[in-house]
């Protein structure tokens, strides 16, 4: 009887410890939360809803596992599979998205919270720290329930009496359901570029001669320079841009800052009050970043067109090492590479996007900086679907060109460069390319 007894226990222990989840919330699957997920999933970020807990995650688990088996989520886009290695790449290998279906199937369950990892502390209300200087919006803007609100501007003076240099940037916006994008630019003193308008009030600038376009097709740069730089943008799913320890952009003492902003009526009157937070560096550091743009605005699309192709190139005119690169276009955007060429004839893939997401719009940085060589080629190949199977597309009858609004088009892939502290900006590329319609966009 004893024996019996004794078996008889043992299978009961087996039975529960066969019956014991081998996966559970807090020791497998919190891990991958805070490591893919929880930067724009936790309050005030651009996730939909907080997954900072188990009780918050519970109750989507069917719909994260859906997200994931479908490489929706997490949001990125890069083949890093026979290309690039990238800096806090966001996507889940096969086996952790093995374990989240896994969880999934089981129930979701909790697990033991003596398992779960330290929570992630974050400052709240900000990804780059807390700002040394915080450029605001001085009043809020009305944005309209309907109709089409084009590219708005606000001239906001710096007020830096010695040239500054900024090491990150982070624009916040006050209304993202509203926004399609936003850009700051850092204005020269002495600049052409918008001086006929006044500082703190908002403004949408008059066409150039001869064009139907206000802004996209030709604006900072139609004095030939490139002084009046990008510091930081904002589009829907980017994250803060992590920069080097040694490198950061410069502000001269003088300068405005310009504010590029793009509403989009969603059908409700609403406001936006945006904010850009400025983290300083407290030396000149040992390089310089710009923001640059490979363009195409000379395109037609034909209507119903399931995969047109458009090219865009511009050749370094002196030595850079590029830190991140990424696509822009709207809403027929199906996919973007850009490559460069070496002098050499050797080339390489700096991105590979081959499903471009417009609302999720990433700039990719290297695992360590490219080298671009003096004669170096980058060319983007930009892929459009404007047939009828496009969801997205809101009218595959349509010959679209470029232009500002989603329901137009633009081919155009943004990088950053790594360059000389008193490098000349106007002689980093060939003399053909140093002319762009839009190298600010978007």
């Amino acid at each position: 009887m004893i024996r019996t007894n004794f078996v008889l226990l043992l299978l009961a222990c087996a039975a529960c410890a066969s019956a014991a989840p081998s996966t559970t919330f807090h020791k497998d699957v919190e891990p991958l939360l805070q490591a893919h997920c929880q930067t724009c999933h936790r309050p005030g970020e651009i996730g939909p809803m907080p997954l900072l807990t188990y009780q918050q995650t519970r109750q989507w688990s069917a719909a994260i596992k859906e997200a994931v088996m479908l490489k929706k989520m997490p949001p990125w886009f890069a083949d890093a599979s026979a290309h690039q290695r990238y800096k806090e790449d966001l996507s889940l290998s096969n086996l952790e998205m093995e374990t989240i279906r896994k969880w999934v199937d089981a129930g979701s369950p909790e697990g033991d919270p003596k398992d779960a990892p330290k929570p992630r502390t974050f400052l709240e209300g900000w990804n780059i720290g807390k700002p040394d200087l915080i450029v605001s919006m001085p009043e809020a803007y009305r944005i309209p329930a309907t109709g089409t609100v084009e590219y708005t501007y606000l001239i906001i003076p710096s007020g830096f009496k010695e040239d500054t240099w900024v090491k990150a940037a982070e624009i916040r916006p006050g209304n993202r359901a509203a926004m399609h994008h936003a850009i700051l630019f850092a204005r020269t003193p002495g600049s052409k570029w918008l001086a006929e308008y006044p500082p703190g009030v908002p403004f949408v600038p008059a066409a150039r001669p001869g064009s139907k376009h206000r802004s996209s097709d030709g604006d900072r740069t139609i004095e030939g320079s490139l002084a009046d730089e990008w510091i930081v943008g904002y589009v829907p799913g980017r994250r803060p841009e992590p920069l080097p320890d040694d490198t950061a952009f410069l502000v001269k003492a003088g300068s405005d800052f310009v504010l590029q902003i793009h509403y989009t009526p969603n059908g409700k009157e609403s406001t936006d009050l945006t904010k850009v937070g400025l983290v300083l560096s407290r030396q000149p550091p040992a390089h310089r970043a710009f923001i640059a743009g490979v363009v195409n605005n000379k395109f037609s699309i034909p209507p119903g067109a399931p995969d047109y192709k458009v090219n865009g190139s511009l050749t370094m005119a002196s030595d850079a090492k590029v830190l991140a690169a990424g696509p822009h276009m709207h809403l027929r955007g199906k996919s973007m590479l850009m490559r460069v060429t070496y002098p050499t004839g050797e080339s390489e893939v700096l991105f590979d996007v081959p499903r471009y997401d417009f609302n999720w719009q990433q700039m990719y940085a290297f695992a360590s900086p490219t080298s671009l060589s003096k004669g170096t080629k980058i060319e983007i190949t930009a892929a459009y679907d404007n047939s009828p199977n496009n969801p997205h597309n809101p009218d595959p009858t349509a010959t679209v060109e470029w232009g500002d609004q989603s329901w137009n088009e633009m081919a155009l892939g943004t990088f950053t460069l790594q360059i000389d502290r008193d490098a000349d900006l106007d002689a980093l590329f060939q003399k053909p390319a140093k002319k762009p319609r839009d190298v600010a966009a978007n």
